[in-house]
């Protein structure tokens, strides 16, 4: 039997890609235990046979699946914050929306497993790559006027990416939709810009 990499040099990266959002999106609707490998097939328009040469079981699909997304999800969100000509609280909403808030309303009934599946099957990637979305975001605060008014408050820039990622996560848990999400994100980020933006002096 090939190996999985040779046999996703067969198929091509598109193909690849292709199969592994459908992959993505039966495990969002029916969440890791209810999804089977048929229904993956089905979606992706491939043959049982033929997902089953690309993956041994559907635990490597899943743990493929799951990397495929983080990936492509840090890549939005370090584009978000790379736009130089936005504020940086517009920088900072849009990319933990595309870090966190992509699935929310979207998810079926039967996935509330996938939190679970994803640290049982895949913990330490899931860390890795919550790892570098913190980074991206200490990056971006460190390159803007907040830097100052951080180190005035004996914040570093980590310790305040780490406090807006568990703010995106804590929303993700919460929210019924992402409209909610992103209103949410937008109070928080507001307030921690806040310095960049201080009241017009009231008149007397």
């Amino acid at each position: 039997m090939e190996t999985e990499e040779s046999a996703g040099a067969v198929i091509g990266d598109s193909r690849r890609g292709a199969l592994l959002e459908a992959a993505v999106g039966v495990f969002a609707r029916y969440g890791f235990r209810k999804a089977s490998m048929d229904e993956v097939a089905r979606a992706a328009g491939v043959s049982r046979q033929g997902l089953y040469l690309l993956f041994a079981d559907k635990e490597a699909l899943f743990r493929k699946a799951l990397t495929y997304k983080l990936t492509r999800q840090l890549s939005a969100a370090v584009v978000a914050l790379s736009r130089a000509g936005d504020p940086l609280e517009t920088r900072l909403i849009a990319a933990c929306d595309e870090w966190a808030g992509q699935f929310i309303g979207t998810m079926g009934a039967d996935a509330a497993d996938l939190m679970c599946a994803s640290t049982s099957l895949a913990g330490d990637t899931l860390t890795q790559y919550e790892a570098l979305f913190e980074n991206a975001l200490a990056l971006a605060i460190e390159a803007s006027p907040l830097l100052n008014f951080c180190t005035a408050a004996g914040v570093l820039p980590t310790d305040a990416a780490k406090a807006l990622h568990a703010t995106a996560r804590g929303l993700k848990q919460g929210c019924q939709s992402r409209q909610e999400f992103v209103r949410g994100m937008t109070a928080a980020a507001r307030m921690f810009c806040a310095p960049l933006n201080p009241p017009a002096s009231r008149k007397e």
